[in-house]
């Protein structure tokens, strides 16, 4: 077995143990990445200071064969550390360097298809409870999110948490008690989706017919859920099988360059929409 591929995460460990998404990502990377000997070490991590310690310290060291950059924050200094250090890097995120391989999920695109569904639907006042805003793609799936509503001529009311079931709860009671005309939110988490039912809930607000709910990342919790919820669909597998690819490129020398994952869906639920759809 070769040194394996490094990726460090900034998160609390009880909410990524509840999080689908990493370890699907994961499965899907190793899926390339095993059969050429490269297994997928992952380091959980309190701060950003903390992970770029690790970088010095795997760079300095055969430990690891690269590293995947992730959460990619509006001034990150990651991408040129990486660089400094001339230790193999693939970004997941936004391209940030001409010279780091990058995989780029249109995250724009899928906030439209949540947003654009449910000002079609009729709502007027629509709330979405986003990640943090220092992380790019939170921003911008926000700044999706707000242009969007203002084409349609609605109310575009915002939330932020920190991806876990309890910041989504405590985000969508505080909005539903200050802007009691809100009729529908789209959440930038599976989890956070489930805590804005639990907030329904408590409320007496009816799901959907009182408050439309759309997820994102459409784990097996959302489509299990009470009532099912409709959410942004990516096959979150074949995104790690494009990251793995990528990073065996770059330890292979391959030049930088972006790749786009495949598009995203909106498979439509009942927590959206008062009939059963098919998804």
């Amino acid at each position: 077995m070769r040194p394996p591929i490094g990726i460090a995460l900034v998160r609390d460990a009880e909410i990524l143990g509840a999080e689908p998404y990493f370890h699907d990502l994961i499965v899907g990377i190793e899926e390339v990445t095993l059969p050429e000997g490269y297994p997928v070490l992952l380091r959980v991590l309190a701060t950003r200071a903390e992970e770029e310690r690790l970088y010095r310290a795997w760079a300095g060291s055969s430990d690891v064969t690269g590293v995947l950059l992730v959460d990619i924050d509006e001034d990150d200094t990651r991408p040129a550390l990486v660089i400094d250090l001339e230790l193999p890097a693939v970004v997941v995120g936004p391209p940030v360097a001409e010279n780091l391989m990058t995989v780029w999920t249109d995250d724009d695109a899928a906030m439209r298809l949540a947003a654009q569904y449910l000002v079609e639907q009729g709502h007027a006042e629509i709330l979405h409870v986003g990640g943090p805003t220092h992380i790019r793609h939170s921003l911008s799936r926000r700044r999706a999110f707000e242009q969007c509503c203002a084409e349609g001529g609605v109310v575009a009311r915002t939330a932020t948490g920190d991806y876990s079931r309890a910041s989504g709860e405590a985000a969508t009671s505080a909005a539903l008690a200050a802007h009691p005309g809100i009729t529908a939110a789209v959440y930038d988490s599976d989890l956070m989706a489930l805590g804005g039912l639990d907030a329904s809930a408590a409320a007496g607000v009816e799901v959907p017919d009182g408050l439309a709910i759309i997820a994102w990342d459409d784990s097996t919790q959302a489509q299990l859920s009470t009532p099912p919820l409709s959410a942004i669909a990516r096959d979150t597998r074949a995104v790690g099988r494009l990251i793995g690819r990528a990073m065996l490129d770059v330890v292979a020398g391959a030049p930088a360059d972006v790749r786009h994952a495949a598009d995203a869906a909106l498979r439509v639920r009942r927590s959206s929409n008062r009939d059963e759809a098919v998804t």
